[in-house]
């Protein structure tokens, strides 16, 4: 059984969490600025300081960061491409043992996610909406609501989760992303 692990582990320095820190403590110094010049609404204001920083990463940081450890918004994107690519390949009627495996990758996962606040956000929505491993659609909406939530969170706009095998298995059907695809 799958144990949470004590606080000294935590205390180990970890890059992306440094950066989730340091996102969250200049959106909120950019948000108590923006709540003394404007009272608009917090949607707009979560918006514009997520712009500001995309903004900032992309000024501050020289060609060569590339070859630097992911910081947590370029882990975010990469671990949702991830889980929602898996979901869409995921058997329309699994087995038994198929259900269980990706239950069993899920509950592990919301541990070893490297993001400690993103992992513990994880973990309550796993406890509120427990993952739907029926079917690759169902575990394709369930990501998709997942990340949705979290998308409300950060002020990002929703993806349409009636789009979700087009959008990570199926490609649109204009053929835009079949150019890697043998011909039949």
């Amino acid at each position: 059984m799958v144990q949470e692990s004590s606080d000294k582990a935590k205390e180990v320095p970890c890059r992306v969490c440094d950066q989730f820190k340091t996102w969250t403590k200049k959106e909120s110094k950019q948000e108590k600025i923006a709540a003394q010049k404007d009272s608009s609404n917090e949607a707009t204001k979560t918006q514009n300081s997520l712009a500001n920083l995309a903004k900032e990463k992309e000024d501050a940081f020289p060609v060569a960061y590339s070859a630097c450890p992911p910081d947590s918004q370029e882990l975010g994107r990469s671990t949702w491409t991830f889980l929602h690519t898996m979901a869409a390949y995921y058997p329309a009627t699994p087995t038994e043992i198929e259900k269980d495996n990706m239950r069993t990758f899920i509950n592990s996962f919301k541990w070893v996610y490297p993001c400690g606040p993103c992992a513990s956000h994880l973990r309550k929505e796993i406890r509120r909406d427990p993952p739907k491993v029926d079917s690759n659609l169902d575990l394709s909406l369930w990501f998709c609501y997942t990340h949705n939530k979290v998308n409300k969170i950060l002020g990002k706009p929703e993806f349409d989760c009636s789009r979700v095998l087009e959008r990570w298995r199926d490609g649109p059907s204009d053929g835009r992303c079949d150019w890697g695809m043998p011909e039949e």
